[in-house]
């Protein structure tokens, strides 16, 4: 089995598409930092600002050591620092770095930047290309937009949870910050179209990522269907009312597998591997409609030839035939799949206490720029000092004064992690 390893490589080399690009991560808690972190991946610089009492996410399950496994994988490629920026000399340390910087990353609650004095409108006044990227429960607009949101909030409020458990039962929430991750995600990609546009203009604007949104539009046509067909979608367990058959089956041995039949012609190869030829060829399975009227008798088929069979056997006969099945995996079993190994989906990343950590690889492959992952997340004010001085020019007096007063923490520089070119 073949592993990717991610070193570490030294300040100031170049490591991605966006070397040069500076990003002022002050988000909180995943969805705003992973936008970031997306964005460190491929090279820019992550200046990671938390409050000195620290980051909520730093106290999430799980820890070893005593350090966050959370923090390592969703901070990333950054640089840390502790400041406070409701205090007036905190907020003007941060007026100062985002006056050589490209994005600021925020997720507090609609209005707070405005009452700290760093609008958006402020912040063109001394940096005129900064694009401010605004995540928050509701967005900046509309009747929720002084709510607090978080991701779990999103996933009810954007229908996924209304359509995602069995008929029988609840809805269902996922238990992954499933809503946080669908807007860092799409976070990124608004960001770079708007680092695109002030690259070409030297016009800054705000990007508004609200949690819900992205999640809502990921969910397909269930809003056209409602208005034209006055439609509003159950919940299905693992069936759709677009493909069939669909499902997850349990093999003799215990363990699952998932298949799907989004066309015709996969569907036909499933069931002539259950040995069901004659549902393949019935004429109603040529027509979803005629499909959806017999999804029972094709799940018992499916179902039935699954359970007299173990996972290797089950996996080996639809791979013969190109029937779309996979397996269902867990995170053991992901991490010992070659195919994940090979790729780099699992990584191995040098942690500064725990030594070689394995985590996710980066969310796309690009052949020309390649990003890396440089270091893991950062201890709280890993890199406040080298920040302080040669971001900021802040020399000793001034730098325990703004200590002393709680404006910011320090550590030392010694401990840090391995991080971006500046």
């Amino acid at each position: 089995m073949s592993e990717t390893h991610q070193e570490s490589v030294p300040r100031n080399a170049h490591h991605g598409p966006l070397d040069g690009v500076r990003v002022v991560d002050a988000a909180t808690i995943y969805a705003g930092p992973m936008l970031a972190t997306l964005l460190g991946d491929y090279g820019a610089d992550v200046i990671k600002v938390e409050h000195p009492r620290g980051d909520g996410l730093r106290n999430w399950a799980w820890h070893k050591d005593g350090e966050s496994l959370w923090w390592a994988v969703a901070n990333r490629n950054k640089r840390t620092i502790s400041l406070s920026l409701s205090e007036p000399r905190g907020a003007d340390l941060v007026r100062r770095l985002l006056a050589d910087a490209d994005v600021f990353v925020e997720n507090f609650r609609p209005g707070t930047l405005e009452k700290w004095g760093l609008s958006p409108e402020s912040l063109w006044e001394i940096n005129p290309r900064l694009v401010v990227v605004r995540v928050s429960g509701f967005g900046q607009t509309g009747p929720y937009r002084s709510r607090p949101g978080f991701g779990t909030l999103a996933e009810a409020i954007s229908g996924f949870a209304d359509t995602n458990g069995t008929p029988e039962g609840s809805p269902l929430l996922p238990q992954w910050p499933l809503a946080d991750g669908v807007t860092a995600v799409a976070g990124a990609f608004a960001t770079m179209t708007a680092l695109r546009h002030a690259e070409r203009t030297g016009e800054g604007q705000v990007v508004d990522m609200s949690i819900y949104e992205p999640l809502f539009w990921i969910l397909g046509a269930q809003t056209t269907a409602y208005d034209q067909l006055g439609l509003v979608p159950e919940r299905q367990g693992n069936r759709t009312a677009f493909t069939v058959p669909r499902g997850c089956y349990q093999t003799r041995d215990g363990r699952w597998v998932a298949l799907s039949g989004a066309t015709t012609v996969t569907g036909k190869r499933i069931m002539r591997a259950v040995g069901r030829d004659d549902l393949a060829d019935a004429p109603w399975f040529d027509d979803m409609a005629g499909k959806i009227a017999h999804r029972d008798e094709l799940d018992e088929a499916i179902a039935s030839w699954i359970a007299e069979r173990d996972n290797d056997e089950v996996l080996a006969t639809f791979d013969e035939v190109g029937a779309t099945v996979g397996p269902v995996y867990s995170i053991a079993d992901i991490s010992d799949d070659p195919h994940f190994n090979e790729r780099g989906s699992v990584t191995s990343v040098d942690h500064p206490t725990l030594g070689p950590v394995r985590m996710q690889g980066l969310i796309a492959r690009l052949s020309a720029t390649p990003g890396s992952i440089r270091h893991p997340g950062a201890a709280p004010n890993a890199h406040a000092q080298q920040i302080l001085r040669e971001e900021l020019g802040l020399d000793d007096t001034t730098i325990a004064d703004l200590a002393a007063r709680g404006v910011i923490q320090v550590a030392d520089d010694s401990t840090a992690s391995p991080t971006p070119s500046t």
